[in-house]
Formats: structure tokens, sequence, C-alpha cells
């Protein structure tokens, strides 16, 4: 871009469900400036979508690196004519195109979009990546030249500690605290205090961590984590490459419920049994340590930054005693017990749920609470655990619906309700034999609805007279499965229209495929996830 870059995130930062893969760029709080090629090359990729990237394309360099531009708001020059014809040519705003090798060239500097806001964008900004064309997996663009003014070292917030067996125990945090706090300054810290954390058997630690750049706020994360305990390596974390096939494993390296309650960023520095992430050393411990009674152990934690700012950790670890450890006696585990390896299956009156193995990063006692059925709902609100458990792979909920009419099976539909009452709908739903089933890869509260409401169509701005205007738009909703699929036409072709569910619009600007002029006619059908259909059409001059 023309503005010198300057970061709102950066490679490999914990988000939820994933490491982010990229670098956002901030863009001024606006949208529309201009995106630059990085280098010579030809586009590879064009995908656009309601929701990931949003509007994002691919670069292919011959030095065996793919660039990728996310978030655009509208593509420019051979690019967006090769987007707009696939997307007339399949009838879809979403499409996924792959050009052949050379048939769209770009040249280092040529610019190829605005950029813009599209997508799960939580704000204007360009989201940028380099890959290795070979595997499409992201590497570090700040370790392949992208520089950003950083003397800033990481900073060390907390230290947690997790018993690994069922014998092992650890003491207890300070006061009210989630992990023991550490103070310090310019890149060395202790524990708070001079706290030393006690510990008895096999035990792990988790470090919360983050990092920033000069003058900037935004919390981003390291490159690489360091333990030594006694002056002997235990564990290491390299953030370096992100497979897309593994990145949600994220989840089993973050202490998950701390991230997505309370907005910590503890890493675990051991693995969990199902954690398949290639990002940690070959230390023979891989982060257990074996905490001798009576004796204190030296603990070093050092983190590195993108660019190559250090910052250290030193305390002591106490081996507690069995007597000591003996007070430390942990909450007893409510609930059935989920074996991570093997399937399992949950079943109360009413519901029936059901996980495939390897769905969960470690044993978990999962539990089940029945409350009284919502407003609108067939079935109890069925309480699955809790939320803040996070899960790998999707199960199967079979909820009975008895009281259901036959002839609104078609319509019925799994519904999650948060803490707050607000309702989302699961996709995927069906009914048979008196019962809804659906996949879900979260646990929570379920219950089945009934979705037999069209979505609502609302025209903002198509006029009667268009003479002179270049773009309209409708606003749509539904009330409870969400908007499915749309199709509009002007006489009888298909149009492009945009669709921007952050803001429920439909957009169509004219472009050359709908130009035209004389008394001419809009429809637009939108459908729903229970096949529930509106309608709207509108004779228009242009």
């Amino acid at each position: 871009m023309d503005h010198p870059i300057e970061l709102s995130g950066n490679f490999m930062e914990p988000r939820s469900d994933h490491f982010h893969s990229g670098l956002d760029i901030r863009t001024q709080g606006r949208e529309g400036l201009p995106v630059k090629a990085v280098a010579d090359g030809w586009v590879s990729r064009i995908k656009i979508s309601p929701w990931g990237y949003g509007k994002a394309v691919y670069i292919d360099h011959p030095n065996g690196h793919t660039s990728v531009y996310g978030h655009l708001q509208v593509l420019q020059g051979p690019v967006a004519k090769a987007c707009l014809d696939a997307q007339y040519r399949q009838e879809d705003f979403s499409i996924d195109l792959t050009p052949d090798k050379g048939a769209v060239p770009v040249k280092q500097g040529e610019v190829i979009a605005l950029s813009g806001n599209t997508g799960g964008s939580g704000g204007p900004h360009l989201h940028f990546e380099l890959r290795r064309t070979s595997d499409q997996h992201a590497l570090d663009p700040e370790a392949l030249g992208i520089r950003v003014p950083d003397r800033v070292k990481p900073e060390i917030i907390g230290v947690r500690l997790y018993p690994l067996t069922d014998t092992s125990r650890v003491g207890p945090y300070p006061g009210t605290a989630l992990g023991f706090p550490t103070e310090g300054t310019d890149g060395r810290y202790t524990l708070k205090g001079a706290a030393v954390p006690q510990a008895y058997g096999s035990v792990g630690l988790a470090l919360h961590v983050i990092d920033r750049y000069d003058g900037l706020a935004a919390k981003c994360g390291v490159r690489r984590i360091e333990l030594f305990v006694d002056s002997a390596a235990v564990f290491t974390i390299r953030f370096d490459e992100i497979d897309f096939n593994t990145t949600r494993y994220c989840n089993a390296h973050m202490d998950h419920a701390l991230f997505k309650a309370q907005k910590m960023e503890y890493h675990r520095c051991y693995k969990q049994p199902n954690d398949k992430l290639r990002i940690y050393g070959q230390e023979e411990a891989q982060g257990r340590i074996n905490v001798v009674p009576g004796q204190q152990h030296q603990v070093l934690f050092r983190a590195t930054d993108a660019h190559g700012n250090v910052s250290e950790l030193r305390f002591a670890l106490q081996g507690g005693t069995p007597d000591e450890a003996a007070g430390w006696t942990p909450a007893v585990p409510e609930g059935a017990l989920f074996r991570y390896d093997t399937e399992n299956e949950l079943n109360e009156e009413g519901i029936t749920f059901t996980l495939p193995a390897l769905s969960l990063y470690d044993d978990a006692y999962v539990r089940y609470a029945r409350r009284p059925a919502p407003g609108r709902a067939y079935a109890p609100l069925h309480v699955l655990h809790e939320p803040l458990t996070p899960l790998q792979t999707s199960g199967t909920v079979r909820i009975l619906v008895p009281t259901l009419p036959a002839e609104l099976g078609s319509k019925a539909v799994v519904v999650r309700v948060d803490d707050g009452g607000k309702t989302s709908a699961v996709g995927g739903s069906r009914y048979a034999a008196g019962a809804v089933s659906a996949s879900i890869r979260a646990f929570g509260a379920y219950t089945v609805m009934v979705d037999t409401v069209p979505p609502s169509i609302t025209n903002v701005d198509l006029k009667g007279d268009m003479t002179g205007r270049s773009r309209f738009t409708f606003k749509v909703a539904d009330n409870l499965s969400g908007v499915e699929k749309y199709r509009a036409t002007i006489d009888g072709k298909w149009v492009l229209m945009e669709y921007e569910p952050k803001t429920k619009s439909l957009i169509h600007t004219f472009d050359a495929h709908s130009k035209g002029t004389g008394s001419r006619k809009f429809e637009l059908e939108v459908t729903d996830e229970r096949g529930n259909t509106a309608r709207y059409e509108q004779v228009f001059k242009h």
C-alpha cells in the first residue's frame, strides 16, 4: 500500500478456532485505498464470498510464493474483469476461480484492488499473506521481507500450572488471580512479589505473552517461546508456518477457556493428547515437568518476537510434599467422562448427543442440564456442557419433538441459545421419526424451533427512474434459519448482487452485463435455509 505499514494483527497470533495466517494492515479506518501486487506474477485464484476473506485475490510469483490480499472492497483492471465474467458465467456472487497460469498477469506495484471490509472483517483493513505455493502453507511475511518498525520486547503477563496426571496437584494462585502475575520491564520479568508456585507430581506450564509494535497498541503474537527447567530445554514453540488443515488445533494449544472468556493469551508449553500441530520442538520432556518433593526447580521462559526482541521470565517452582498436595484438593468433576480417543455418547430424556473420537483435545467430564422450553420452542432447552470447552470436529445431536405437527417437520430447525437468550440456527438439521437432528461443533444450549416465515425484502433506493444512477440496494433479513440463497434478474436475465451480511444488504452496480435503457423489470427472490421464499419485483426506467 502507499502508506507506511501499521499492523492491527500479525502472523500466527491466536484467534478464534485458528492462528492468524497473515498481517492485518491498517487502512486509517477507511475503505477504498489502492492495494498493489507485492511482486510480478499471475493471478492464480479469485475467491469471492460473504464470509471469510470476503473478496480475495491470490497471486503466484516465480520465486515459489503466493501472495494473498483479503477483505477487498472492489477489484481493479483485468482482475476485476476476470472476476465479473466468472460471476455471470456461474450466475453466482460467490465464486472460487482459478485462472490458467499466466492468463491474468500482474506487475509489481500494479493496483489490483481497493481495500475494504468484506467477509469476516471486523473493520476496514487489508489482510495480507505470503504462502508457499507448493503446499499453500502460510509463512511469516516479516521473515520474508515485510518490515514493520519494532523495537518493543514481548510483554510477559502471567504463568499458569496444570496437573498432567490423576495424582498431580498444583498449589493455589494468589487471591482471585487466574494465574501468577509477573512484574518487570525491558524484557526482564519475575513473578510478582517474588511468588514461588508449588506443585506435586507431573505438571505443565502455560505462558501469557503478547507483543506490540512501535507506537501501536494492538496486541500481537510472538514467534518463539522456549521453556527451560534447571537449565535443561523442556519445550520449544516456533510460530513460523501454518498448515490450514491443522490450524484449528490452536484451540488445543491455547487455554481456550481463558482465551475466549477472559481474552488471555495463555500458550500451553506442553501438548494436550489430541494436539496435531507441528510447531513444537523435539525436546525429550515435551513440556512435562516432574517436580521433586521438597526441591526448588529454576524455571526460565524466553519469548522472541518477529524482529528478534527477547524477553525472559525467571522464577522458582517449589516441589510440594504429599501432605501439602493433599490440601490442594481439586474440584470434584461433574458429569460423564468423555475419553478424547474414543466415540462418546450422551443419552438423556429427549436427547442423544454423539461425539466421534478425537473431537476433544483431552479427556473431559461433560455435564448435562435440562431447562424449560424457551418461547417458540418445541423441545426443552438441552444444555450440553459449556461452550468454553472446544471441539475439533462436529458431533451429532438428536432432539425429540413429540408435540411437533408432522406437516411442520420440514420447517423444524435445531437452534442454539446463548446465555442472553439470543438464538442462532444450526445448519444441516433434518426431521425424521419424531426427532430433529443436526451436526454441531460447539457445546452449548440447544432446542428446536420452527421457521415458516419467509425472509423480508426492503427496497432501499431502487427508484422508478434510475436515470444517471449507478447502483441500488436492498435489505434482506430472516427471522430464524437465515438467508440461504437469492436470485435477481433484470428483464429475465441474471444480474449480480453483492451480499453483505454485516449490513444485511444486497447491492447491484450496473455493469457491462446489466446496462440497458428504457423501461426495465427487476425481480428478486430470496429463500431461507428452511425453504421459505420471498419475492419482489419493480419496473424502473434507466
